[in-house]
């Protein structure tokens, strides 16, 4: 443990919670936990680790959450008992953090977020990435659970637009995780809650601001999907997350956040404007790290017809086929490669297979 950190001692300092996130960041975690009762704790490799310190008070965690934040802020938790931010530690490094209320008083988690944006090729994404971003226009989503590198791929994604290309790229976050420089492209990074009001209503007023790309930092509500696909519709293209699983799931999840009466339109709306979801998880690496599944489907003739016609359960099988004309994977397809290539294990495959029945049946032909 790096000797920046405050060892417990029978006399119990303050800890320095700069110098805690700077020392995490050396020891390769991708998240630290202040939770009362509970030294502090740190994620590598998806796995909790709690590191030797001194159990944390309801007034250490107050005195090192408040550290970060200004009078605005803390005036925002006291009211919500949640708060959403990120910040950057000069010489360190960029954090999003999220403070909330437990039965013990404060808690938060902080995400580690890397200054410099990995290129496409550096996080060792699928080679078509580079020519769904070349589109105009259309629908991009980029899906998985939390802590599954959605956002690090929509930077790297973006990124390579900056490198080639002379755009004018929007983004709407909360908060905004990835900073990134002009190169070629122009970027306008807006973080909700301090530079706009909601999702919805950066999307609209965005469409006045000559974008050739919007990034919708997550897509949680019926008004921003909407917003989303109207975006798409008209000429942009259009980058956006959600929490699903799996490439057809996510199809699924966007139609049924609509009434029913609205959903036809929407299954119009999404067949013409989807160009592609890709469905990411992140499973360990034998030894250390972790490796990324990429489940992706690219819309087509074919494709666009199941969507409109109410009949995305036929969506998976359709993935399956021509995949070397169309580019398409499956997450099962991904992990065999792994596993093949004694990258995962068995066991992890299964913990993290989204079709699991079809994992076992596969693994029996090994």
């Amino acid at each position: 443990m790096s000797e920046e950190i405050t060892q417990a001692t029978p006399e119990k300092k303050v800890i320095d919670v700069r110098k805690l996130l700077k020392s995490t960041l050396k020891l390769g975690s991708s998240d630290l936990h202040l939770v009362v009762g509970s030294e502090p704790q740190i994620r590598i490799d998806k796995e909790l680790k709690a590191l030797k310190l001194d159990k944390l008070t309801s007034k250490d965690i107050d005195d090192m959450a408040n550290s970060l934040i200004k009078e605005k802020q803390k005036k925002e938790f006291e009211e919500n008992n949640e708060l959403d931010f990120s910040f950057e530690i000069e010489n360190v490094g960029r954090f999003r953090a999220n403070y909330y209320k437990t039965i013990g008083g404060t808690a938060c988690a902080f995400r580690m977020i890397p200054i410099e944006i990995p290129t496409l090729d550096e996080y060792g994404n699928n080679p078509i990435f580079k020519e769904l971003v070349k589109k105009e226009k259309g629908l991009i989503l980029v899906t998985g659970p939390t802590g599954s590198g959605k956002s690090t791929t929509l930077a790297s994604m973006l990124h390579e637009i900056n490198l080639t290309e002379r755009k004018h790229i929007i983004t709407i976050e909360d908060p905004v995780e990835f900073v990134h420089k002009n190169e070629k492209s122009l970027f306008s990074q807006r973080d909700v809650g301090s530079n706009t009001e909601s999702f919805s209503s950066a999307i609209k007023y965005a469409l006045r601001q000559d974008p050739d790309i919007i990034l919708i930092g997550e897509m949680r509500d019926a008004e921003t999907i909407g917003a989303a696909l109207t975006a798409a519709e008209t000429g942009h293209l259009v980058f956006g997350t959600l929490h699903t699983n799996s490439a057809p799931g996510t199809i699924n999840r966007i139609i049924d956040v609509f009434p029913a009466d609205k959903q036809a339109q929407v299954r119009a709306q999404l067949s013409a404007s989807l160009v592609a979801v890709i469905a990411q998880s992140l499973i360990p690496r034998v030894g250390s790290g972790k490796v990324a599944t990429q489940e992706v489907l690219i819309s087509n003739a074919a494709i666009a017809n199941l969507i409109r016609e109410d009949k995305v359960h036929q969506l998976y099988s359709q993935m399956q086929l021509n995949q070397n004309e169309t580019g398409m994977r499956t997450q099962t397809q991904e992990i065999m490669e792994l596993l093949a290539k004694n990258i995962i294990t068995k066991e992890n495959a299964v913990k993290n297979s989204n079709r699991l029945d079809e994992l076992k049946k596969s693994l029996e032909s090994l």
